[in-house]
C-alpha cells in the first residue's frame, strides 16, 4: 500500500535552533509540520487525553513531520509557537476569544488574526549556539546564578513534583520547583543541595522577582502581549489560550 502523503509547511521556531544541541534536528530552527486531518481531531476529543492533561503534545508528536523530534524536548517558547502554527493550519488565523470591556465590565467578542503574532525580539549574538546556559547577576545580593531554559519535559516533571510536594504541606511549591530545576549553579556551585537550599532559604522575593523579569524578556517565544480596542478604548491583554483555540465552534 503506498504511503499517505500530508500537504506540510515548514515553520520557523522562536529559539531559531540555537539553544539546542548541534546534533538535534531543532538546531536547524525549523519545525516540519503536517496539516491536521480528521483523525487527529480524534486526539482534540479524547476524553482520557484531555483529563491526563497531555492531549496536546500528543497531537503535536502527531503531527510533527520532522525525523527526531519530541515534544518532551522541545523549549517552551517553541512549543507555543508550533500550537500556534498547527491551530493556523487547522482552522484558520482567525481566533475568537472574549474579553471584558473597559467601559462596561461587560464581555465581549474579539477576533485576532493569529498570522500578526510575532516573536520575542532578541539579540543573539549574546548567545553561544548549541548552549542552554546563560549568567544572571541577582541586583540585591549580586549573586550570579547559571540557568537554563526549560523543556516541555522538564515542565511536565515539574508539575508532577510539584504536585507531589503540595500534597505532603498544602502549599503549592510549583515555584520553587521550577526555579529548582532552572538553576544550574549559584555561585559556581552546581551542587543540587546547595541550589535547594539557595532557593528555599537566600533567594530573596525581589530578586527572584528580577529574575523572572529577566526571564520573560530573554526568553525565545512567541510574544502573546497584545493591545487592542474595545470600546473605543485600548487595552493591553495576553492573549488567552482558552478552549476555543484549539475546540473552535462548529
Amino acid at each position: 500500500m503506498p504511503e499517505n502523503k500530508f500537504p506540510t509547511e515548514i515553520v520557523d521556531i522562536p529559539s531559531k535552533g540555537y539553544f539546542y544541541p548541534e546534533k538535534s534536528p531543532l538546531s536547524s530552527g525549523k519545525v516540519e509540520l503536517k496539516y491536521m486531518t480528521a483523525k487527529d481531531e480524534d486526539i482534540l476529543t479524547s476524553q482520557n487525553l484531555i483529563a491526563k492533561g497531555v492531549v496536546l503534545d500528543v497531537l503535536l508528536n502527531n503531527i510533527i513531520v520532522t525525523p527526531g523530534i519530541k515534544v518532551s524536548d522541545l523549549l517552551i517558547g517553541d512549543k507555543n509557537a508550533l500550537l500556534i502554527a498547527a491551530r493556523v493550519l487547522a482552522y484558520g488565523k482567525e481566533y475568537e476569544f472574549e474579553v471584558s470591556s473597559p467601559v462596561t465590565g461587560e464581555s465581549t467578542t474579539h477576533t485576532l488574526d493569529l498570522t500578526v503574532l510575532k516573536d520575542v525580539e532578541l539579540d543573539f549574538s549574546k548567545f553561544t549556539k548549541g548552549l542552554n546556559e546563560f549568567d544572571f547577576t541577582l541586583p540585591t545580593t549580586d549573586r550570579v546564578i547559571k540557568y537554563k531554559l526549560l523543556t516541555s519535559g522538564d515542565i511536565d516533571s515539574i508539575e508532577r513534583h510539584a504536585k507531589s510536594l503540595s500534597k505532603l504541606s498544602n502549599i503549592n511549591k510549583t515555584l520553587t520547583t521550577r526555579l529548582k530545576s532552572m538553576i544550574l549553579e549559584v555561585d559556581g556551585n552546581d551542587e543540587k543541595q546547595y541550589i535547594s537550599n539557595f532557593v528555599d532559604n537566600e533567594f530573596f522575593a525581589v530578586d527572584s522577582l528580577s529574575f523572572r523579569e529577566h526571564l520573560s524578556n530573554s526568553t525565545p517565544d512567541i510574544d502573546l502581549e497584545i493591545s487592542i480596542e474595545v470600546d473605543g478604548e485600548e487595552v493591553e491583554i495576553t492573549v488567552p489560550m482558552t478552549v476555543a483555540f484549539f475546540w473552535p465552534s462548529s
